[in-house]
């Protein structure tokens, strides 16, 4: 078989399930995963052989395409900020909204050369806490989760990576107090409530993690109340709280911070222009 029929297979296959940009996009992951071809290498080699073992693992992801499962999960890497993660049913996906954060905490902190400590909390895949550090060498890294599975990921990822993290297997909602002080505390903690599960695509409500995406619908700021409390207790004098957020509940979340005694609480919305991040702290800085 050659790589213009494969395509030509795979796309048939798909054609009534995805939209043909999508598809294609898949395409790419997959020449990319399976057979170490770039986008302009498959472009200008249509007629390239592929191996029996390569033909039967794209068999396989398109079945699993069909069923909805990330295509992440089925080649078991993505990228976030530069870096590659690996990632499984265990974890989330890293998103291109939480790449924002992550810069929007490089640009406050990058010419800043003090040695700073950071937390992390949730920290699934790494994909937050990892991309600090490489990018910021700065900071003594703390992260938490209370998934034994994605603590063993993120452990994988930072070795990957070659940064030093502290990882600790917690749930943050029954930590009274954190025991430490830190400059810098960091979380996308889960939000997105049930009555949200109708907008969302079936791969991510049929494969992802329900533990790190959702909250009900009587109570969907419980994460926010409980790490600006902790926050508020835990920060260093001039210490940062940042946060990712639903973009439906952006004033009430900012409300709750401002009653938890943060003075001052930035909204910053995302490429998109939708509310998706809050900075919150004791001074004007």
């Amino acid at each position: 078989m050659t790589l213009q029929e494969l395509k030509l297979n795979f796309f048939t296959e798909l054609n009534t399930l995805y939209p043909a940009t999508e598809i294609e996009s898949f395409f790419y992951w997959l020449t990319q995963a399976y057979l170490k071809l770039s986008r302009l290498e498959v472009a200008l080699q249509p007629e390239y052989k592929i191996e029996e073992i390569a033909i039967k693992n794209f068999q396989q992801a398109t079945l699993q395409l069909k069923n909805y499962e990330p295509i992440q999960y089925i080649v078991g890497e993505t990228k976030f900020f530069g870096f590659p993660f690996r990632v499984n049913p265990s974890v989330l996906i890293p998103r291109p909204e939480t790449e924002e954060l992550v810069a929007w905490i490089v640009e406050d902190f990058k010419n800043n050369k003090n040695s700073l400590k950071l937390l992390d909390i949730g920290t699934g895949s790494g994909c937050i806490p990892i991309s600090l550090a490489k990018t910021l060498p700065q900071l003594e890294v703390t992260s938490i989760d209370i998934s034994a599975k994605a603590i063993e990921t993120a452990k994988e990822n930072a070795e990957l990576n070659e940064v030093e993290i502290t990882f600790l297997e917690q749930d943050i909602l029954k930590v009274e107090k954190l025991e430490d002080n830190f400059d810098i505390i960091v979380s996308n903690p889960p939000y997105v409530r049930e009555l949200e599960k109708e907008m969302m695509q079936e791969n991510v409500l049929q494969h992802e993690p329900d533990l790190a995406l959702f909250v009900s619908n009587e109570d969907p700021l419980i994460f926010y109340r409980k790490i600006s409390e902790l926050a508020f207790d835990s920060l260093s004098e001039e210490g940062i709280l940042y946060l990712e957020i639903n973009e439906y509940l952006a004033k009430e979340t900012v409300q709750l911070i401002n009653e938890i005694g943060f003075s001052f609480v930035e909204v910053k919305n995302d490429i998109f222009g939708k509310a998706r991040m809050i900075k919150a702290s004791c001074t004007s800085k």
